[in-house]
């Protein structure tokens, strides 16, 4: 009976994976790791910064997706920036690693407005690993050998800015590729649709000498092969080093979320995302670290 579980919990996770795999990047600190999904993020604000998230969803399941983020974007003057994205997936034996090279192009719409365009190249590593399996039968189903394989990849983007609001638009991966490459009919193929994102924010002043701003903004997901998926966020800072607040997803997920800006350089944020799905309930909650610094 232990064993059946196991399978169930297993397949349960795998299939989770593969919703979250085509929705993607779910962080609910989307705007630090902005040029994960868009290279147009690039170089914005003239400014060189690092960004790193780690991400862990469902800590009551054993073997439960594991996600890590890390950016880096830099002007290279002359209106052009350039960044690297890498982002790693992890659920049970399965393994995904997309790395990303950004280029962005600054057009200056006017003194307080700017529009970024990006192009993003790069590809998708996929890996299943069965070794730590264990068969009831002496011996092993081919169907279930191991299987890695790699897709490249492009992707586009445009990032509008102001001193009070932003709006974003991309699709970082614009080629459907396949998880798993058909060998000898013993594996099953599972594509990976093209993803929209888009997203916006706005920050509202609620006093003349600005100590405190309210921070709503959006960041929603579309694919032919999911539901939209929709965050909603609202931060409000005090005195220009601290942000509270909290998020709603519409896959029924709620998140309490804080950050700390020291020296207006490092920025440290901590959320503690739970999920509404009955079905999820055992599955406790999902922690999310985050770490940006500017140059």
């Amino acid at each position: 009976m232990k064993n059946i579980l196991y399978l169930l919990t297993a397949g349960a996770l795998l299939f989770s994976s593969s919703i979250i795999a085509q929705q993607a990047n779910n962080f609910a600190f989307y705007k630090n790791q902005m040029n994960v999904i868009n290279p147009a993020y690039a170089g914005v604000d003239n400014q060189t910064q690092i960004s790193g998230s780690i991400r862990s969803q469902w800590t009551g399941v054993k073997d439960s997706p594991q996600t890590q983020a890390v950016s880096f974007g830099t002007s290279l003057g002359k209106n052009l920036g350039f960044g690297i994205s890498v982002l790693n997936d992890q659920t049970f034996i399965e393994k995904q690693t997309s790395v990303g090279i950004d280029l962005s192009y600054l057009v200056q719409l006017s003194e307080a407005t700017d529009l970024y365009f990006g192009i993003k190249a790069g590809g998708n590593s996929f890996n299943i690993n069965t070794s730590g399996l264990e068969f009831y039968n002496v011996d092993v189903d081919p169907a279930f050998a191991s299987i890695s394989s790699f897709s490249p990849n492009v992707g586009v983007g445009a990032f509008l800015k102001n001193d009070k609001y932003f709006l974003s638009l991309s699709v970082p991966k614009l080629v459907s590729f396949k998880d798993v490459k058909n060998d000898d009919g013993y594996a099953m193929v599972s594509t990976n649709r093209p993803v929209v994102y888009a997203s916006g924010g706005y920050d509202f002043s609620l006093n003349p000498m600005e100590t405190l701003v309210l921070k709503p903004s959006f960041m929603a997901r579309y694919t032919t092969a999911a539901p939209v998926s929709v965050d909603f966020n609202a931060m409000l800072m005090i005195n220009n080093n601290f942000e509270i607040g909290g998020m709603y997803r519409t896959d029924k997920a709620v998140a309490a979320m804080a950050s700390v800006i020291l020296s207006k350089k490092l920025v440290i944020g901590f959320a503690y995302e739970v999920s509404s799905r009955a079905e999820l309930a055992s599955a406790k909650n999902t922690n999310e670290i985050m770490l940006q610094f500017k140059f």
